[in-house]
């Protein structure tokens, strides 16, 4: 069986040093906001090469705190409309309607599974206020466009980049340094994934930072003194300790996912299954590799029978599910149609040739 993601493995390459930084986080017994948090912040920032990082719980904390943040500042307020892709993970959408804010849902694109930008232009009102981009599967949005789109609006960008972690742009900006904030998810299977729960928010933005410093953490500016209402949202000392440890391998990790993408695309030839996009470039991390299928119940059965794991991100599109029902009367077909149709292929950078081979010819052979 080549399972769709082997954590075990994954994490095993470090057991002596996760080992050696739990001891030691036991023994300096500040497990909230101590130093392994504070260094991580500042690996994570010099990393994405932006001037501030801040630790949080998840990644949907990380998206709605800094919208809170914002809020605080005056650049946003209740009921701004925030443009979002209608293809993304929930989270995106719950963040921005956590905070009072309306999410304005935006056709996909189907090469790349980003926003179509004549759909979000057209979406454009006088409440919009932001854009959240998502990097959905580990690939940057259009971001230059975005941007442009963004300056002439007047508008706040801000990157869902919880499955881009090291992706690089055309101008050698990483993920998190594309627009005025971004949010992070270092859940355990992301291609930076913590043993918990885990996420961070980056920015350039000092009076932003400043703000969320204290929004993650009951508001506080100084111990039992509260100058904000906030949130209990903050990186535990050990995911961070854990953190630290990996982020040393992302760029190389990333690498053998890039790797694995390309004999992916140019060894898998068959009809009815359709490749993602992909420039060649390092704009895209391959979080996932995502194909699509028009039959895939019959798809992931063959994959079954021949024991190659899969998942599906995701089968059911934000506006047809019963927590968004708000959005249920609306028509994205393209959209749809690729939460009908994609699967993700078993990627991770500890699969050995034998097992891309091997997820090679079953797909041939399909």
């Amino acid at each position: 069986m080549i399972p769709f993601i082997n954590l075990k493995k994954i994490n095993a390459r470090f057991d002596m040093a996760f080992e050696e930084t739990f001891k030691k986080t036991m023994e300096a017994s500040h497990f909230i906001l101590g130093e392994e948090v504070a260094a991580f912040e500042k690996n994570f920032a010099q990393y994405c090469g932006v001037s501030h990082c801040i630790g949080v719980g998840n990644g949907l904390d990380a998206l709605r705190i800094i919208l809170e943040g914002y809020k605080v500042l005056g650049k946003l307020k209740i009921g701004d409309e925030v443009l979002v892709a209608s293809n993304t993970y929930i989270a995106t959408i719950l963040a921005i309607k956590q905070a009072g804010l309306q999410p304005v849902l935006v056709e996909a694109e189907a090469k790349t599974f980003n926003f179509n930008l004549d759909s979000l232009k057209d979406n454009i009102s006088s409440k919009t206020k932001a854009i959240m981009p998502v990097h959905l599967y580990g690939q940057l949005s259009p971001m230059n466009a975005l941007q442009e789109i963004a300056d002439q609006y007047k508008l706040l960008v801000i990157e869902d980049a919880a499955q881009a972690h090291g992706a690089i742009s055309i101008n050698g900006n990483k993920a998190g340094n594309l627009g005025n904030a971004a949010g992070f998810s270092f859940y355990p299977t992301k291609n930076l994934g913590a043993l918990g729960d885990a996420g961070a928010i980056t920015t350039n933005d000092h009076e932003l930072a400043s703000v969320v410093r204290k929004l993650r953490n009951y508001g506080t500016s100084s111990k039992y003194v509260n100058d904000k209402l906030g949130f209990n949202s903050r990186l535990d000392e050990f995911q961070a300790a854990f953190l630290n440890i990996k982020l040393d391998s992302l760029d190389v990790d990333n690498s053998k996912r890039r790797e694995i993408a390309a004999r992916y695309l140019s060894k898998i030839n068959n009809s009815k299954i359709v490749l993602p996009f992909y420039d060649g470039s390092g704009n895209h991390v391959f979080h996932l590799f995502v194909i699509r299928v028009e039959d895939r119940e019959a798809f992931t059965d063959y994959l079954t029978k021949n024991e190659i794991g899969y998942l599906i991100h995701y089968p059911i599109a934000p506006h047809r599910q019963k927590a968004l029902n708000e959005f249920e009367y609306l028509n994205f077909p393209i959209s749809e149609k690729i939460h009908a149709e994609v699967v993700s292929l078993p990627m991770s950078p500890v699969m050995n040739e034998m097992e891309v081979d091997r997820v090679i010819s079953v797909l041939n052979a399909y």
